[in-house]
């Protein structure tokens, strides 16, 4: 990447300038031992539409204490067709208040994230939660309650059928790969989740109060692109993650 576009993209994400960094390079991808992800039962025999799927969210009591604590459920927003998945943890209670994941400051860093990338939100990209509710006073999610709701991100993942999948945190992580793994055993290699890449980076509400660990995620960000360039690569369509 030019150097100038590269300044650019890191001031964008808010990294300072003097903390040595490297540009997004073209590098082997090594293939590594990736966790198997669990399979859940689909909501019927077939995936359902989005409307289907998106009643489906917005109705749903399988978790009794979070539909009775819930203000809306936050189904996932974005291009339906989106090269591009980025998958957080749950709902916070600004999401839970407007039904959108990823607003207020980790939701504003999110969309720096995309733009050092030569993304935008709803262009190219669709954001969704492992979690479709709020679990109350912003706990972690429980393993029944990611269990409950996985035949719905599920259903997302196969409608969208992204080329790349980017996991936010290490709840995220572990609930999509279905693994104990720490955060910095998962960074920094092309994992796999029922064929498709995904790389493991921070969330951002934790980069928020790290600002420090920008520059690994970065890095991450930059395994991420790789991987986008050489899925369109290899079905020879054009990638939306080019520089701007």
């Amino acid at each position: 990447m030019e150097e100038g576009l590269r300044r650019r993209y890191l001031e964008v994400m808010g990294i300072q300038q003097w903390v040595p960094r490297t540009p997004c390079v073209e590098a082997p991808l090594a293939a590594k031992a990736v966790p198997v992800p669990r399979q859940a039962d689909a909501p019927g025999d077939r995936v359902p539409d989005w409307e289907t799927l998106s009643r489906q969210v917005e109705t749903c009591t399988r978790c009794a204490e979070l539909a009775s604590s819930r203000t809306r459920t936050v189904f996932g927003v974005g291009d339906r067709q989106a090269p591009w998945l980025f998958i957080g943890e749950a709902p916070g209670a600004e999401e839970d208040r407007r039904g959108e994941p990823f607003v207020g400051r980790a939701g504003k860093l999110l969309d720096s994230m995309l733009a050092a990338l030569g993304l935008a939100r709803g262009e190219g990209v669709y954001i969704a939660n492992i979690l479709k509710c709020r679990p109350p006073g912003n706990r972690d999610p429980k393993p029944e309650e990611a269990d409950a709701c996985r035949a719905f991100l599920d259903g997302q993942v196969a409608l969208i059928r992204p080329r790349v999948i980017v996991a936010l945190g290490r709840i995220a992580a572990q609930n999509l790969l279905a693994t104990d793994a720490a955060l910095g055993a998962l960074r920094g290699q092309p994992l796999n989740y029922q064929g498709i890449p995904v790389v493991v980076t921070y969330h951002p509400a934790y980069l928020l109060r790290k600002p420090l660990d920008k520059r690994k995620a970065w890095d991450d960000l930059c395994l991420a692109r790789r991987l986008m360039t050489r899925a369109a690569d290899q079905i020879g369509t054009p990638h939306r993650s080019s520089s701007p």
